[in-house]
């Protein structure tokens, strides 16, 4: 399966789960999507000129110095224009005169950014995919493109990490598909007509798609537009074979709560759906007198130490307000009609059949709430019931968990990931920590995994199935004589996997891997899995004629000095022995394994039936996918998607290596517009967009990941689009922070940050195709944390930044920050001198900041752009801030990401492309090094993606598609 890393530009599969479209939620949706980032593409409109949309300004603020160096640049720098068509070095002719660009830049509409930056963001989407559960159908999900603002711009409750529309009593910001059709898998590999599904109302929004087991009958729910509002969700199902849907409940007055758990299929015939209780009443009011002040004690002396959580609950209000929207009455529903409660109200947060459909997993939440952590840490029970409703027994009640240490690697006390086994009825297994949850504990073992009966005999005790010493990361499933136990431990990176036979005392375990998880070249795959009868997943043993060995397929990435070269592995699990049968292209073409298509029969799979979904793209070539058949490896192309963007399909790409000056080997990939000849046209402006990432040592930070071969998927505020505008883009270019042995990587981040920077700028200016001059840098999240730091500690090398959604002060984020465990007293000068704050006086080049106002990210406040605006400003920088209503941390809403490409291109016309100064193309002006003054003392920190513990990104292994 391909990386889950890369799910906004691949495909993914999933009949064994809901199917909704990329949204704020934590849960992973497994589904066929199109090569594109979930933001990308609306509208057909096409607008020849800037407009102004009136409602909902955007507040855009600007240093009155600022903007008279501005009125200064705006008579003399052509780039400032809009529409201009691209010369050979990049520039764009004039077609605003000075005095409208000042009216551009301190108005307050939204804006359009260039036609050939519209068109490509304004293409129309590609279907979402999803295999039947038989792998003979193909379900389309049609999607919109960029939603309106007004959809943002609806009212919202943020309560306990959740954002809720009261409205429709779901999560708010909910994208959704706008129709379904099904087509026909034929035998030769070709695709029938599409049946499209009929009966769903005119403007219906659809979400949580799934399809019944025995693959008959699609449920899914669908909301209305009522007076500007989404009504509340309604469950629907749909036959397949007739493509007829219908509402599930002959009531019109049974609604879906979405906030936490949907519905599940207990059979083929039987949902069991969250429904809102029927005797709700109205929301609670907030009083208007307080019945006293807000008060949090710690007299215990507890230590509580927690990350920058936001949207949490405020008052016993808000708590009432998150009962009153999370309560959900458990149905049960027949697609006959019968309908029946089980069950009291509650707020249940998962339910989970068992592997034989007998029994569920019943979690849910309850009080006391708190005020200082979201949802996922609240008290928390689990029970055990009968399909038909039945409790059976509790198997824990969690307390409030609002002391989880920040290090790395710590977690809850008590059961956490409990699960049915997949490959055996009625069986649940779940690990316990032994360190009180705490990492920087040292014990052995760390955790322990237990397994037990739904319904234990009185006495029976649970079993001990695995003991680990490092912190446990799931289990593969196949049957009572294999599984595969992981386990890892951030700090060291160390990874190790297990070889256990579930129904053998006798048998001990053995290591199956062991290894560095950075280390990619050593990278052996993930074992594939085959569906069961039953709908769930488990490790496809393989059978070879006449032999009696016992094989898995490893799906890998298969990373090499020259660019990943995905294979497949038949794998020895007993002798280690390997056998390549399959592996992608080198030379033009990158492939990758999507799913193990010959998995609906029970027992081994014989290799000469194997069948597998493939993924096939080049640089210019989209994504499309094949099926490949044993024994004779026969390949059927199943899609032809058009190309998403003609325009650019002759870009050039090229995967770079150079070195950093303390021999770290380091790669970039460099993007240039269809057409250029260096030697013709001379250096561009280049843009470099990165996003700085850590290790534990020097040989992984150089390894390569990623091919040459790939599609370049442009996403809707990607930074290749500026391909379209003749700029020669520096993508990705690593930016390693590294901390071997003792030392933590941000020991050294600024030094290392900028001696990675100088090297990347030093290749595309040796190479001839970036103008030294004319060099932007910009970054999302920690990207733009980076991009505020080079402005400030490596000005020789840029000519402006764009910093989006950043974090600029790390004193405001006191207990820890990506993956730094240390606190801002433990390590105070490590959180001053890697702030960009703390040097907003030696920002001397423009920047523009942008940020959502809603940003709900932990460690990226809104505040954190406005005060590091303030700072700028307070010393005379040339800077801008755009603040976007109601947009997060991640922008969605058409208007918002049409003003921010507007901003950007703005922002490159004005301050890259036109810029002369210090013109001198020496690579030998790349060497000076930043100031004595800039050098960093002592510290550690994290390179990870500035999200909180509460937002689970599951690393799903390959072979789970």
């Amino acid at each position: 399966m391909m990386r889950f890393h890369k799910a906004c530009h691949r495909f993914s599969l999933s009949p064994l789960c809901h199917l909704s479209p990329p949204s704020p939620s934590p849960a992973a949706s497994l589904l066929l999507l199109p090569k594109l980032s979930g933001f990308s593409t609306l509208c057909t409109r096409r607008c020849a000129r800037v407009r102004r949309f009136s409602d909902n300004p955007l507040t855009t603020v600007m240093s009155s110095r600022a903007a008279a160096r501005l009125r200064c640049l705006a008579s003399v720098c052509p780039g400032g224009a809009e529409d201009g068509g691209g010369t050979s070095n990049g520039s764009v002719s004039a077609s605003a005169t000075a005095t409208e660009d000042d009216e551009l830049a301190l108005g307050t509409g939204y804006r359009l950014p260039p036609p050939e930056i519209r068109d490509i963001v304004d293409a129309p989407p590609v279907p979402a995919l999803s295999f039947s559960p038989h792998r003979d159908k193909i379900l389309f999900l049609k999607r919109r493109a960029l939603p309106p603002l007004a959809d943002l711009a609806r009212p919202e409750e943020k309560l306990a990490g959740v954002r809720i529309d009261g409205h429709c009593n779901t999560r708010s910001r909910m994208s959704f598909y706008t129709g379904l059709g099904i087509h026909q898998l034929l035998p030769d590999g070709t695709l029938s007509p599409e049946k499209e599904i009929t009966g769903i109302p005119d403007g219906g929004k659809i979400n949580f798609v799934t399809w019944s087991n025995d693959g008959k009958h699609l449920a899914f729910s669908i909301r209305v537009d009522e007076n500007g509002n989404s009504s509340k969700p309604v469950v629907w199902v749909a036959d397949v074979e007739t493509g007829l849907a219908r509402p599930l409940f002959k009531s019109q007055d049974i609604y879906l709560n979405a906030i936490f758990e949907s519905f599940v299929w207990i059979d083929n015939s039987t949902l069991l759906v969250s429904t809102i209780p029927s005797s709700r009443g109205d929301p609670p009011k907030k009083p208007l007198v307080p019945s006293g002040p807000k008060t949090l004690s710690n007299e215990t002396k507890t230590v509580v130490q927690v990350r920058t959580f936001q949207d949490l609950l405020k008052d016993e209000y808000d708590a009432d307000l998150f009962d009153y929207y999370a309560t959900s009455q458990l149905v049960l529903a027949s697609l006959d009609g019968t309908v029946k409660e089980v069950g009291v109200p509650a707020v249940y947060t998962s339910l989970d059949p068992s592997t034989d459909h007998k029994y569920l997993l019943v979690s849910s939440l309850h009080r006391p709430y708190s005020f200082i952590v979201p949802c996922g840490r609240l008290p928390k029970k689990v029970e055990v019931w009968t399909t038909d409703g039945r409790f059976v027994r509790q198997l824990c009640d969690l307390p409030l968990a609002e002391d989880i240490p920040i290090a790395s690697n710590s977690v809850r006390k008590g059961m956490r990931s409990i699960n049915w086994r997949a490959d055996k009825p009625s069986t649940i297994y779940w690990a316990e920590t032994q360190d009180g949850g705490d990492a920087k504990i040292e014990v052995s073992p760390r955790d322990i995994v237990y397994m037990q009966s739904a319904e234990p005999l009185a006495g029976e005790e649970p079993e001990v199935l695995h003991k680990l010493d490092l912190r446990y990361g799931g289990i593969s499933w196949c049957d009572d004589t294999l599984a595969l136990v992981y386990e890892s431990w951030y700090k060291t990176r160390r990874t190790r996997t297990w070889v256990i036979s579930p129904g053998s005392n006798d048998v001990s375990p053995r290591i199956l891997f062991d290894r560095s998880s950075e280390d990619v070249y050593s990278d052996p795959g993930s074992t594939m899995l085959r569906r069961t009868a039953a709908g769930t997943y488990v490790i496809a043993k393989i059978k070879k004629e006449n032999d009696e060995g016992t094989y898995v397929l490893l799906n890998g990435s298969g990373a090499t000095p020259q660019g990943n070269v995905p294979f497949l592995d038949l794998f020895d699990i007993n002798t280690g022995n390997k056998e390549r049968i399959w592996e992608s292209d080198k030379e033009k073409y990158f492939e990758t394994v999507v799913a193990l298509m010959s998995d609906q029969k029970e027992g081994d799979l014989k290799m000469e039936e194997l069948k597998i979904l493939t993924s096939k793209e080049s640089k210019t070539e989209n994504t499309q996918y094949s099926l490949q058949l044993w024994p004779d490896r026969k390949v059927q192309q199943i899609t032809n998607f058009p190309h998403p963007y003609p325009q650019l399909a002759s870009l050039q790409k090229e995967m770079i290596r150079y070195q950093r000056k303390d021999g770290v080997q380091l790669t970039a990939t460099l993007y240039l517009p269809p057409g250029y000849d260096p030697s013709k046209d001379g250096p561009l402006p280049c843009l470099f967009w990165s996003y700085p990432g850590e290790f534990k040592s020097k040989d992984a930070a150089g390894q390569v990941r990623g091919s040459p071969n790939e599609f370049a998927g442009i996403g809707s505020t990607s930074a290749l689009l500026w391909l379209a505008r003749r700029f020669a883009i520096l993508s990705g270019p690593t930016i390693p922070i590294i901390g071997e042995g003792d030392e933590e990587a941000n020991d050294r981040y600024v030094e290392q940050l900028v001696a990675s920077a100088e090297a990347a700028v030093e290749e595309v200016v040796r190479r001839g195709v970036a103008h030294p001059s004319k060099i932007a840098v910009g970054g999302h999240s920690y990207g733009a944390f980076m991009t505020a730091n080079l402005l400030a500690h490596a000005p020789h090398l840029f000519s402006c930044g764009i910093a989006r959604s950043g974090a600029y002060n790390r004193t405001l984020t006191p207990f820890g920050f990506q993956n730094e465990d240390r606190t801002l007293w433990e390590a105070t000068n490590v959180y001053v001198e890697m702030s960009p704050f703390m040097s907003a006086n030696k920002i001397k080049k423009p920047i523009l900041l942008i940020h959502g106002e809603e940003d709900n990210n932990p460690g990226t406040l809104t505040m954190q752009s406005d005060r590091f605006f303030n700072a700028l400003k307070g010393h005379g920088a040339l800077c801008r801030l755009v603040v976007l209503p109601h947009e997060s941390h991640g922008y969605s809403a058409r208007e918002s990401i049409m003003h921010v490409l507007w901003e950007t291109d703005r922002w490159l016309q004005k301050y890259c492309v036109p810029n002369t100064a210090d013109a001198d193309t020496n690579p030998d002006q790349f060497k000076e090094g930043s100031d004595s003054s800039d050098k960093v003392a002592t510290g550690t920190g994290g390179g990870n993606p500035e999200f909180g513990e509460h937002e689970v990104h599951s690393k799903l292994r390959r072979s789970l598609l």
